[in-house]
């Protein structure tokens, strides 16, 4: 047997029923659409509608909000930079920062910034320059010897220091 030979059994397939091509086939005139009505014309789907019953999105209640100052970060655990250096796509000597993640293909495109997060071990001296870092992120990159710079938006820094100076006020 050849690749051009390789055929489906017999009765495995079906041909696709062609409707509206005349009224001996079966499926002519109307196309298996009934008659008239919002539902026999063409482009009409009535999606979410129950017969007139209250439809399930407007019976269940409205929740939560889309908060326009979000930062979308991207997360990177320190396993991941340590794999990284381990396999020679990121230079232990220079800074790790948003472009020489993307560069190592450990994040796919910088977004707002980076959050390092202190998930695996790291035994390389690396010096961080990202957006915000976790706690333990930050005690692990110093117990390997380096060190974690983080640069704020100026949106982020300079709200975070207004609420400090009304709290302080």
């Amino acid at each position: 047997m050849k690749l051009n030979e390789i055929r489906d059994n017999e009765g495995a397939t079906k041909a696709r029923m062609r409707v509206g091509r005349g009224i001996g086939s079966g499926k002519g005139k109307t196309g298996g659409r009934g008659v008239k009505g919002q539902k026999a014309r063409s482009g009409v789907s009535i999606k979410g509608f129950e017969g007139g019953q209250m439809p399930l999105h407007r019976r269940l209640p409205k929740r939560g909000f889309n908060n326009i100052h979000a930062h979308d970060l991207n997360e990177v655990n320190l396993g991941r930079v340590q794999q990284a250096v381990d396999a020679g796509k990121l230079d232990a000597n220079a800074a790790v920062t948003v472009e020489a993640l993307v560069k190592a293909g450990i994040i796919s495109r910088a977004r707002d910034g980076v959050k390092l997060l202190g998930v695996g071990e790291l035994t390389s001296k690396l010096s961080f320059e990202v957006t915000r870092a976790s706690k333990s992120a930050i005690e692990a990159v110093e117990k390997a010897g380096g060190s974690v710079t983080t640069t704020f938006a100026a949106g982020v820094a300079h709200r975070g220091a207004a609420e400090g100076a009304v709290a302080s006020a």
